[in-house]
């Protein structure tokens, strides 16, 4: 098929990825315009537009699609379809309209749970038992079309937001392929999203990555591993910022906060914590033991 892919982070350049290696033709990519990263805040192109540019094909990286010349542009294209993945910008009805069979979102969870910007870590946050990846065919709300195929996925106990994402993006490009085989198949119709369990993923805002102690031990570490790799579940020590990378909920009680041995075991609302992986700030990742050897935490301090 002929087709344009529109996508910005490192989950949708693996998706890209597996397009490119297949018998498809993807002949333009959309990407969001390059950002300042980095401690030398450079101006970085995105995942999609270096692997893109990699292999030869055109990157296209509008602020915007709502001009008459860019969806000309995107019209002239004669595409058959437009596979989108975690683009970032918004589809104007003629974008949607202009491909043969439209465009199709690859979402990382089971629509409609988990519409939005963060669902990989909202459904580990929220103790979600599986998620999954649903290819749909997009419609002008935000992820309300129908759904074409889809693929259940466990979350394990120990499954962090950056485990889980390499495991959706692994099964999101099979799924994609495997749809793309049998698009315009009269057979296959798409599923109408249902009215019930609709919940949104909101983007991770900075104030939720700071360990409130007074929650429970169960709900924190949801928290750090929904938050594992980024932007990373941290608290406070004597002005030094700590990510907590992982921990094991423990069955002892204390002072919420309070530091209750000299492994870092710290006490929550219900339950504790046992800090096993940490990140002081401006550090590599570590062990807490590690960690205490060059930064005193006392048993009985109570952590803010």
């Amino acid at each position: 098929m002929r087709l344009a892919f529109m996508g910005t982070p490192a989950f949708s350049a693996h998706i890209l990825k597996a397009l490119i290696g297949s018998s498809h033709d993807v002949v333009c990519v959309y990407s969001q315009p390059p950002r300042r990263a980095g401690r030398g805040k450079k101006m970085l192109p995105s995942a999609v537009q270096q692997l893109a540019e990699s292999e030869g094909i055109p990157v296209r990286t509008p602020v915007s699609l709502k001009t008459p010349d860019i969806q000309a542009d995107f019209a002239n294209l004669r595409l058959e379809a437009a596979i989108v993945v975690a683009y970032g910008l918004i589809l104007p009805k003629p974008i949607l309209e202009a491909p043969k069979y439209g465009c199709l979102n690859l979402h990382a969870s089971l629509l409609p749970r988990w519409r939005g910007a963060a669902p990989i870590q909202r459904a580990i946050m929220a103790g979600d038992q599986e998620t999954g990846i649903a290819l749909m065919q997009m419609e002008a709300g935000l992820d309300t079309g129908p759904v074409l195929s889809e693929t259940k996925v466990p979350i394990t106990a120990k499954a962090t937001a950056g485990s889980l994402h390499d495991t959706l993006a692994e099964e999101g490009a099979k799924l994609l392929l495997e749809t793309l085989g049998h698009l315009g198949d009269e057979s296959r119709v798409a599923r109408p999203q249902s009215e019930e369990g609709i919940t949104y993923a909101e983007k991770i805002s900075k104030s939720e990555a700071k360990i409130d102690w007074t929650k429970s031990a169960v709900e924190l570490d949801r928290l750090i591993r929904g938050l594992n790799p980024a932007p990373g579940a941290f608290f406070e020590h004597d002005g030094l910022r700590i990510k907590v990378l992982s921990a094991v909920p423990i069955d002892v009680s204390g002072t919420p906060g309070e530091v209750l041995d000299g492994q870092l075991t710290i006490a929550c609302g219900e339950g504790a914590l046992a800090l096993e992986t940490v990140q002081p700030a401006g550090k590599g990742r570590m062990s807490a033991a590690a960690f205490l050897n060059g930064h005193l935490i006392r048993q009985g301090e109570v952590l803010p």
